[in-house]
């Protein structure tokens, strides 16, 4: 099957998550932080990897290591020469994907953050094990139709016939984030505070994934909404929808093989509640285009993912993304 030939299938999948990111963005301008960014829960983003992605492009159980660089561009005022920082966002994380059942696997981030904003006088440095986070799937694998006609198992009932699938996928998760990051009151009155370890708060996760793949190539798109809890500050980052969604065609070297991939990425936003009043100003959106590739050898994976910021309205313009880098070691189960 081309992969340029939707079927009806593919086709409600594709609607069903574009509608998932229309209805929400309706609740009002949305802020944006990759994995995860500026007056949004940027660490939240960071720490969870929500518009990073869950695994791998093969879909395979892995353990490995993982690391994020983000960079930022903060304004503290509205005039062209009011002081500017420069903010680094660097994250390591453990993750991993672990079968539970044939239908059912878990995927989880230990994240250590260090972070650092840089002013023309000073530099402001942070660091700390992250938000711990895990996810719960359940995969439901489409097999082709069974034909009317006579088969074999009707001629020999004793013969075993493995079911042929579609190649297309989906996945349901549900999962937590877990409050072990620790989170700084202070830090919330500079211009972007989501320039933090942890967000103090525990937040459900939701998220819903497609995939097809058929001889080395295929699509694979991931949403995940994070339902942010209070944390002991009566403070509460806004709920964020992120995204992932990549084109993939894999070529073979040898034995060995490497796949480039295409896609875009990105995070809506909802206002920061303190005191349970919301924080104007502190919703928005970003999207990024990304470029990379994986490639696999033996049971060892090795991705890069480079992204660059298309369209993004942060803390009302006041925050900027300039760019964003992944790379990722993992080991196959």
């Amino acid at each position: 099957m081309n992969l340029y030939k939707m079927n009806d299938f593919r086709s409600f999948s594709l609607l069903l998550f574009a509608i998932l990111i229309s209805q929400y963005a309706t609740a009002g301008p949305c802020t944006l932080n990759l994995l995860h960014f500026d007056d949004c829960d940027f660490c939240g983003c960071a720490t969870t990897g929500g518009n990073f992605g869950y695994g791998t492009l093969g879909n395979s159980n892995f353990v490995g290591l993982r690391y994020s660089y983000q960079q930022f561009e903060s304004k503290d005022g509205i005039f062209d020469n009011s002081p500017t920082s420069k903010e680094h966002f660097n994250t390591y994380q453990l993750w991993m994907k672990i079968p539970v059942t044939p239908k059912v696997h878990i995927t989880g981030t230990m994240p250590f953050q260090d972070l650092n904003r840089v002013y023309d006088d000073r530099i402001e440095s942070l660091n700390g094990i992250g938000d711990i986070s895990f996810i719960g799937w359940y995969t439901i694998n489409f097999k082709k139709k069974e034909t009317t006609e006579n088969t074999e198992e009707e001629v020999n009932p004793n013969l075993v016939i493995m079911p042929e699938y579609t190649g297309h996928s989906l996945r349901f998760g549900l999962g937590v984030k877990l409050p072990t990051g620790a989170f700084e009151e202070v830090l919330t009155d500079r211009v972007n505070p989501g320039f933090q370890v942890g967000t103090g708060s525990t937040d459900a996760v939701f998220s819903l994934g497609y995939s097809y793949s058929r001889k080395m190539e295929g699509v694979s798109i991931t949403g995940s909404y994070f339902l942010k809890g209070e944390n002991k500050n009566d403070y509460r980052f806004g709920n964020q929808i992120s995204y992932n969604a990549k084109v993939f065609k894999g070529f073979l070297l040898g034995t060995n093989v490497i796949a480039p991939f295409v896609g875009v990425s990105g995070d809506f936003f909802q206002n920061i509640v303190q005191y349970r009043d919301e924080l104007p100003d502190t919703n928005g959106y970003m999207h990024l285009g990304t470029v990379g590739a994986e490639f696999n050898l033996n049971r060892l994976v090795i991705g890069v993912d480079v992204g660059l910021p298309l369209a993004q309205h942060l803390f009302d313009g006041d925050v900027k993304i300039k760019q964003r880098f992944l790379f990722y070691l993992n080991y196959t189960l």
